[in-house]
C-alpha cells in the first residue's frame, strides 16, 4: 500500500462520532446481557445448564440470522433506514425482558433481540465505512472497534454490580436506557448515500438475492478460524480459571484484554494504512497464538493476565484490521454486504467453536484445548497468506 500523503484526509466528524456512540451502546447492551442471561434463566426459571446456555446463545443465533440479509438490505434499501428499523426493534426487545414470564418467552425475546442487533450493527458498521476516508480506512475502523471494546470492559462490570446490589430490574432498566441512547444518536446521524455507477444499478429483488460479497469472503474465512479459536477464551476462560483457583484473576482477565485492545487500536490502524495489511495481521495472529500458549501454561494469576494482554493485542487488532481489509476489497456500493459477510463468518466461528472445543476439553482438559488452539491460530496465518496471494 502506498504511503499516505503529507496532508491527511479529515476523519473526525459529527456523524462519525455519532456512529461510534451508536456502536458503543449496541455493544454495551450485548455485554450487559450476555454475561448475566444464563444466571438469570437459572434464578428466574430454574433452568438447567443446557437451557441456561441456550438463553445466552439465542442472541447470537438471532444475530447470525439477520446478518445473512442485513448487508444486502443496507446496500439496497439504505443503511440509515436499516439502522433505524433495527434499532426500533432493538429498543422494543430491550423493554420486553421483564414481561417474559416463562423460559420460552425469554428465548423468543433473546432471539428477536439478536436479530435486531445483527441488523443494526451491520448497518452502523457500513455507515462508519462510508464516513471514513479511504486513506484512513484501517485507522477509522480501529477507533470504531475501540468504542465497542470499551463496552467489553464497562458492560460486564456494570452488569455484575447492578445485579449484585439492586437485582435484575436494575439491569433491565440499564439495558433499556442504553438502547434508547443508541436510538437517539442514530436519529441525529446522517449517513452519506453512495452513488451507483450506471452498470451497478440492480433491481431491488436481484440485489437482495446477492446476500454476501465474494470479495470479502477470503478475509472472512480467516475471521471464521480466528473467531472459532477466540471462542475458547470467551466461553471457557472463566471455568478454566476457577479450576485453577484463580477466580479473582479471571475477573481481571477481560479488563486487561479491553485495555490492551484500546491501546493497540490507537496506532495499529495508522500502521496498517501506511505500511499495508500484512504488517498488522501477521503479528496479530502470532500474538493471539502466544496468548493461547500462555493459557495452556498458566499456573498463577500473572501468566493468566499476560494471556489476556496477548489475546487483546492479537484478536482485538485482527478484528478491526480484517474488517478494514474486507471493506477495501469491495466496491463502495457493496460495503454493507462486505461488513455483513465478514461478521457473519466471524460470528459463525464464535458460535460453533464452543461446541467443538467442548469435545476437546472432555478428552484432554483445558490445557490441551488451549495448546491445540495455538496451532489452529497459526494455521490461520497460512490461510491468510493463501487467500490474499
Amino acid at each position: 500500500m502506498a504511503a499516505m500523503s503529507s496532508t491527511r484526509a479529515p476523519l473526525w466528524s459529527r456523524d462519525y462520532v455519532l456512529a461510534l456512540v451508536v456502536g458503543f451502546f449496541l455493544s454495551m447492551v450485548f455485554y450487559l446481557l450476555m454475561t448475566t442471561m444464563a444466571l438469570y434463566a437459572v434464578d428466574r426459571f430454574a433452568a438447567g445448564d443446557a437451557q441456561a446456555g441456550l438463553a445466552s446463545s439465542m442472541y447470537v443465533v438471532g444475530a447470525l440470522v439477520s446478518r445473512v440479509w442485513a448487508g444486502a438490505a443496507a446496500d439496497t434499501l439504505g443503511r440509515r433506514r436499516v439502522l433505524l428499523a433495527g434499532l426500533a426493534l432493538f429498543v422494543a426487545a430491550s423493554f420486553s425482558y421483564p414481561a417474559a414470564d416463562s423460559l420460552l418467552l425469554l428465548l423468543v425475546v433473546r432471539f428477536v433481540h439478536g436479530v435486531a442487533f445483527g441488523a443494526a450493527h451491520t448497518a452502523v458498521s457500513a455507515i462508519v465505512q462510508s464516513l471514513v476516508p479511504q486513506s484512513r480506512r484501517a485507522e477509522g475502523t480501529g477507533y470504531y472497534g475501540a468504542a465497542a471494546t470499551l463496552a467489553t470492559a464497562v458492560g460486564p462490570l456494570l452488569a455484575i454490580v447492578l445485579v449484585d446490589r439492586q437485582g435484575y430490574p436494575a439491569l433491565f432498566t440499564a439495558t433499556a436506557v442504553a438502547s434508547v441512547l443508541a436510538m437517539g444518536a442514530a436519529l441525529l446521524l446522517r449517513a452519506p448515500q453512495e452513488r451507483r455507477p450506471p452498470g451497478d444499478r440492480l433491481p431491488a429483488r436481484q440485489a437482495l438475492g446477492s446476500l454476501v460479497d465474494p470479495a470479502a469472503l477470503p478475509i472472512a474465512s480467516v475471521a471464521l478460524v480466528m473467531g472459532a479459536a477466540f471462542s475458547g477464551i470467551l466461553t471457557f476462560v472463566s471455568s478454566y480459571a476457577q479450576s485453577l483457583d484463580l477466580a479473582a484473576a479471571a475477573a481481571a482477565f477481560f479488563l486487561v484484554y479491553a485495555v490492551v485492545v484500546l491501546v493497540t487500536r490507537l496506532f495499529a490502524g495508522r500502521v496498517q494504512d501506511v505500511h499495508g495489511d500484512d504488517v498488522v495481521v501477521y503479528p496479530a495472529i502470532v500474538l493471539l497464538a502466544g496468548g493461547m500458549i500462555a493459557l495452556a501454561a498458566t499456573t498463577g494469576p500473572v501468566l493468566l493476565l499476560v494471556a489476556g494482554g496477548l489475546a487483546g493485542a492479537g484478536f482485538g487488532t485482527f478484528m478491526s484490521a480484517g474488517q478494514a481489509i474486507a471493506v477495501s476489497a469491495t466496491a463502495p456500493v457493496r460495503v454493507g454486504r462486505a461488513v455483513s459477510t465478514y461478521f457473519l463468518l466471524l460470528d459463525l466461528g464464535t458460535g460453533v467453536g464452543p461446541i467443538l472445543l467442548g469435545l476437546v476439553i472432555s478428552t484432554g482438559g483445558y490445557r490441551v484445548m488451549y495448546a491445540v488452539l495455538a496451532g489452529v491460530v497459526l494455521l490461520a496465518a497460512v490461510l491468510y497468506r493463501r487467500v490474499t496471494r
